[in-house]
């Protein structure tokens, strides 16, 4: 099967920025330009984006129609300049540099020159990948989370190829996936497991994190399941380029034979191809000819829940995905990963037995409980936000409020406002309203003690400092209906 022509035209799911971004134009002193010219500009700009748009729906449609299709010419897609200058407008302006120290906007000053050389150096095949400039950041539990920084070329091309491959690989896989794919989130995985816990018999529920999986990932597994579908030489050799860059950490390059860099473009691309063939398929096959009950299943990245109707059939799948994950290298995190009595008949059934409560679980955020309606007690799952992320953010803040002690209350009552207002866009689900508010109570102390250190008389009155947490923290509020509204949801 070769790839699509440049010439063939359709229209593309997925949509890229059409941002009208003047990169690199040349500007002269005292003249602007015909408004026609501009018209013209703008136009020949959406012709390039619809038809770069064209041929990846081509591609979705052929690896759609047929799913042991091997498509053996894509290169020429990834270094089509219009797809290169996409993938570059789509990348964050103020995103750290990399190795290389090149920044957004510098690259853009002579973006068409970049570009064509660019283009021409992965056509010869002369492209060379970067290093990835490896930081730290803090995780709620005290620990630091390694990130990748890649080079702002890299960054491009691996956009650029991310494009394309998602048109062949969201034709694979399954529903139950979430993490990382295109018009897929983290509250559709979310609604997903709360709608099934209702709708299917589920009385246990196995969490299952794998330790350390995007630095445990078999490379040479990783290749021969890209290989199933890809078998472009020039393509995978390019992904080989990336895995095989090397890490930039305290002034030295530290070379791997497993892993792929947390951070970068085309590292979540690489994690769901590698999880869809070593745990999506399997489970699937594994509920359909191996379980007695219900099996229900979310997975957002490495992290997984799975609800079972029967112990035995929890129990059994708990010992053969270990045995399975074993087979490419990987572990189940030992602290992480729970087998726990959950469902609407828990609560009884431990009380019959003289046990406490049922056991929580966190997934995405949000610790899941079994709890019941106010007003007819019936079975209801609780979904709050888990108290380690929110003192951690908590934390955060803090600290950088001590930065900002001296600034004006204007500029720093917007910014906090900005941070309330995310926290509610994401935790903003039904039942999690007094988490919210605690979160908005705790800022507004966090913010009161900053302003009295301002000088040694300062005393903020709580009336006042009131006035100020109603000027500029608003009110809790539900971004999110209950799941049971939404519609399309996948297990």
């Amino acid at each position: 099967m070769n790839g699509c022509r440049k010439s063939d035209k359709v229209v593309v799911p997925g949509k890229l920025s059409n941002k009208p971004d003047n990169v690199g134009a040349e500007r002269v002193e005292g003249r602007t330009l015909p408004k026609e010219n501009k018209k013209q500009q703008n136009m020949l700009r959406t012709q390039r984006r619809e038809g770069v748009l064209n041929e990846l729906l081509l591609i979705h449609q052929r690896a759609k129609s047929d799913k042991k299709l091997k498509f053996t010419t894509l290169m020429h897609h990834i270094y089509n300049i219009d797809m290169l200058r996409l993938s570059y407008l789509e990348l964050k302006r103020d995103a750290a540099p990399g190795v290389d120290q090149e920044t957004w906007a510098t690259y853009g000053k002579e973006l068409e020159i970049n570009l064509q050389d660019l283009s021409e150096r992965l056509k010869r095949g002369s492209y060379k990948a970067k290093a990835v400039r490896r930081v730290y950041i803090p995780k709620s539990d005290g620990k630091q989370r390694p990130l990748g920084v890649t080079a702002l070329e890299d960054k491009i091309v691996q956009r650029a190829a991310v494009a394309v491959l998602n048109t062949i690989y969201e034709t694979d896989f399954v529903g139950f996936s979430y993490g990382f794919r295109p018009k897929h989130s983290q509250h559709q995985a979310l609604d997903a497991l709360y709608v099934e816990m209702f709708t299917k018999k589920v009385n246990y529920v196995y969490d299952a994190d794998i330790r350390d999986f995007f630095n445990k990932i078999n490379r040479e597994w990783l290749i021969k399941f890209i290989e199933h579908r890809i078998v472009d030489k020039r393509v995978v050799r390019l992904i080989q380029k990336w895995l095989n860059a090397g890490i930039l950490e305290e002034g030295k390059i530290i070379y791997n034979d497993q892993g792929t860099p947390q951070g970068s473009s085309a590292s979540p691309l690489l994690a769901n191809v590698f999880l869809h063939y070593i745990y999506d398929l399997w489970i699937q096959q594994w509920r359909e000819q191996k379980a007695e009950g219900d099996v229900i299943v979310a997975r957002f990245a490495d992290d997984t829940v799975v609800g079972f109707q029967y112990e035995a059939d929890a129990i059994r799948f708990q010992i053969e995905l270990k045995e399975r994950l074993l087979k490419f290298g990987l572990e189940l995190h030992p602290v992480k990963t729970r087998l726990i009595e959950f469902g609407r008949f828990a609560a009884a059934n431990r009380e019959k037995r003289g046990e406490k409560k049922p056991e929580t679980f966190n997934f995405l955020g949000f610790t899941h409980i079994c709890g019941e309606t106010r007003e007819k007690g019936k079975f209801t799952i609780l979904r709050h936000t888990i108290k380690k992320k929110m003192q951690a953010k908590l934390s955060e803040i803090k600290t950088e409020l001590k930065e900002r002690m001296h600034l004006p209350i204007q500029e720093v009552g917007q910014w906090l406002r900005a941070i309330v207002t995310g926290h509610y866009r994401y935790y903003g689900v039904p039942g999690n309203f007094e988490a919210m508010n605690y979160f908005r109570n705790a800022i507004g102390q966090l913010w009161r003690h900053s302003l009295e250190r301002r000088s040694q008389k300062g005393n903020i009155t709580w009336a006042r400092m009131v006035k100020l947490i109603d000027r500029w923290l608003p009110q809790p509020r539900l971004y999110h209906k209950y799941p049971s509204e939404r519609v399309g949801v996948t297990i």
